[in-house]
């Protein structure tokens, strides 16, 4: 048996940065990623050795460092600092009373950074699930079909998925994307459950349910990874 793996290791520097330690049963060889939010992730074959994993991290640090630097910082809500929004931008405001509240272009949060991002958070996954359940709804009465249930999550490689079961999965992140955006991405998942592959009689169902669909897709393609520039984890060193 291996050893249970840290959730994480540092490496010294300025700054320092904290890379997060994954075993992998499919895993073939040790890879290190860096994810669209700027999370790093260092992972193992189920039965690797730490000792030349961290060898490897370090042997790569220079990569890692480089492609952080370039990528775009993070945004940390706070007030006065606007985050995306339906492909556009909410200006956050402090304001007491029972908040997050919005009002034209601006919404109105706690005062306090340590309520902020959780009642965000909060706030920003009920207007997700809002929008996908009426777009799951209508796409799925388009086909005569029927869902189970919908689950919203905060994947870092994906927008959706369908079981087998009609279970859907969402990113609650899509409702930062243009509304067109989100309802290509609750049609896709719809046609799933009439068709359960990606073949050309798929995308049929998906042209029939969302016209125009290439658009969208090709935001997501191109501009999707912005989405995880909004962070509301608590600040770590290297984020």
């Amino acid at each position: 048996m291996s050893k249970p793996l840290p959730s994480c290791h540092v490496l010294p520097g300025e700054p320092p940065l904290t890379v997060a330690l994954c075993r992998s049963a499919r895993a073939r060889r040790v890879s290190l990623r860096l994810g669209a939010d700027g999370r790093a992730t260092l992972t193992l074959p189920a039965r690797a050795a730490l000792g030349p994993a961290l060898a490897f991290l370090r042997a790569r640090e220079g990569w890692l460092r480089d492609h952080l630097a370039r990528q775009p910082p993070p945004i940390r809500p706070a007030p006065g600092l606007s985050i995306p929004f339906e492909g556009g931008l909410l200006r956050l405001e402090a304001a007491p009373g029972p908040v997050p509240c919005r009002a034209g272009d601006v919404l109105l949060v706690p005062p306090d950074p340590d309520r902020l991002a959780p009642r965000l958070e909060t706030w920003l996954r009920e207007q997700a699930r809002t929008r996908l359940l009426a777009a799951c709804d209508r796409h799925a009465a388009t086909l005569g079909r029927r869902w189970r249930r919908l689950v919203l999550r905060d994947p870092r490689s994906r927008w959706g998925s369908c079981s087998a079961a009609g279970d859907l999965m969402f990113s609650w992140r899509l409702v930062l994307a243009p509304p067109a955006v989100l309802d290509y991405v609750a049609a896709h998942e719809v046609a799933h459950l009439e068709r359960m592959d990606h073949s050309p009689a798929f995308w049929a169902v998906v042209a029939r349910l969302c016209p125009g669909h290439a658009a969208p897709r090709r935001w997501l393609r191109q501009q999707g990874a912005s989405l995880h520039r909004l962070r509301l984890d608590p600040a770590v060193s290297g984020a």
